[in-house]
């Protein structure tokens, strides 16, 4: 184990991102806390740590249970953090039906299909 490492570096390392830009945009932009403080993507990780972050639009809280020293298996990684995310309910999608043939969709009914797709 390093003596320091870097927050967008171990989430990385443990697979809770696919890139290491998008852990370090997700701290920018403030969706990763450390112990209940907005980090920045430098901020070093110690065993004990509790994360959470807003990935897409999925919640998640981690313990972090060890700091890999490089990329590591996903089953090998899954071992770095103990997973105490919160049950989350499922959304249901709505479906918006168009009857075919009805011509190019108005601004509301456009606004309505991106509302649901996101």
């Amino acid at each position: 184990m390093t003596e320091r490492h870097r927050i967008d570096h171990w989430l990385k390392f443990v697979c809770l991102f696919k890139h290491r830009t998008e852990a370090t945009e997700a701290c920018k932009g403030g969706h990763v806390k450390i112990n209940g403080q907005r980090v920045k993507p430098s901020t070093p990780v110690r065993e004990g740590d509790v994360i959470e972050f807003l990935h897409g639009t999925h919640f998640r809280r981690v313990v972090v249970a060890g700091t890999p020293e490089t990329n590591t298996s996903k089953e090998v990684a899954r071992t770095m953090y103990i997973d105490e995310t919160p049950k989350q309910e499922v959304q249901i999608a709505a479906v918006v039906v168009r009857e075919r043939g009805s011509g190019r969709p108005t601004k509301k009914e456009r606004r309505d299909i991106d509302r649901i797709r996101r």
